[in-house]
């Protein structure tokens, strides 16, 4: 198997790490969100938090008012899912990718596989 930077060019590499970090953060935040308060002093959420409200402030116009304060990251995580997995092939000029073929999460399950595996 090729390594991802062999077989996709670096901007493509790294816009796909930077909204799958982001997508990743976003999901993190709707789930820890069901557990802990927003202004929860728990490092983990206190970064969350910190980190994404931003991007919810710039999706604002965009979020539906119908939606649950708690379920707006993951509302707004959808938007890069859906970059990563529509707009990415398609800027690329391949129909589709495939599940599975996002260079971020694909180098996590190589990581996984080779620490899993036996020698």
């Amino acid at each position: 198997m090729d390594p991802v930077s062999e077989v996709f060019p670096l901007w493509v590499i790294a816009l796909d790490y930077v909204s799958g970090v982001v997508m990743w953060t976003l999901i993190g935040r709707t789930a820890m969100g069901f557990f802990l308060p927003e202004d929860s002093s728990f490092f983990f959420m206190r970064f969350f938090v910190r980190s994404t409200n931003p991007l919810l402030r710039f999706f604002a116009p965009v979020t539906p008012g119908f939606l649950l304060p708690a379920l707006i990251p993951l509302y707004v995580a959808w938007f890069f899912y859906m970059l990563r997995f529509y707009l990415m092939p398609w800027l690329l000029g391949y129909t589709v990718m495939g599940m599975l073929s996002f260079p971020l999460e694909s180098e996590i399950a190589g990581l996984i596989y080779r620490a899993l595996s036996p020698q």
